[in-house]
């Protein structure tokens, strides 16, 4: 791991989503998706799909600070998904799909409630995002890695995922 590292999880719906956005912002590391907010140890696709396990699809985002700061990667977490939907983003609806932020230490807290307030202004209505420490990430199954990479033309690539990194290289040049 880079010397200077720091780690936080972020569910906002489809984890094929957030991890092809992460893997696009300069400063971040790594971006691997898995599962993590629920109380079923070494889920499965599968299993979390249930709605029993408590998981949601979450990206493991690994960044260095002296890059890109929390404060960023909050800021484009929240404009590149819904946080004020319950359990829903487009089209992928379930309590997997909610939107998460899981704390790695302490000090996160107050950037990810201030970051929480400004994208209550503006969205102009309550964000539902859940925020709670980190326990346990579960990476996902191989086929779930890098799913934009290998299948950009796949329809909900080219019909979701194709229009948030654009979102994204928009706001990366402002």
């Amino acid at each position: 791991m880079h010397s200077k590292s720091s780690i936080i999880i972020l569910g906002g719906g489809c984890f094929w989503c957030t991890e092809a956005i992460f893997t696009h912002v300069p400063g971040v590391l790594s971006a691997e998706p898995g599962y993590a907010g629920g109380h079923m140890p070494h889920p499965t696709y599968d299993d979390v799909c249930t709605g029993t396990t408590g998981h949601a699809e979450v990206v493991r985002v690994t960044f260095d600070p002296d890059i890109v700061s929390l404060e960023r990667i909050l800021s484009l977490f929240f404009s590149l998904h819904n946080p004020t939907t319950l359990n829903q983003q487009g089209p992928d609806v379930g309590t997997q799909y909610r939107s998460l932020i899981l704390w790695t230490d302490e000090g996160q807290k107050k950037y990810i409630s201030a970051a929480m307030r400004k994208a209550e202004q503006e969205y102009g209505t309550p964000v539902t995002t859940e925020v709670k420490p980190f326990n346990a990430f579960y990476p996902a199954e191989v086929n779930h890695q890098q799913y934009y990479v290998k299948n950009p033309h796949a329809p909900y690539c080219a019909i979701v995922i194709g229009p948030k990194l654009m979102k994204l290289r928009e706001m990366l040049m402002a």
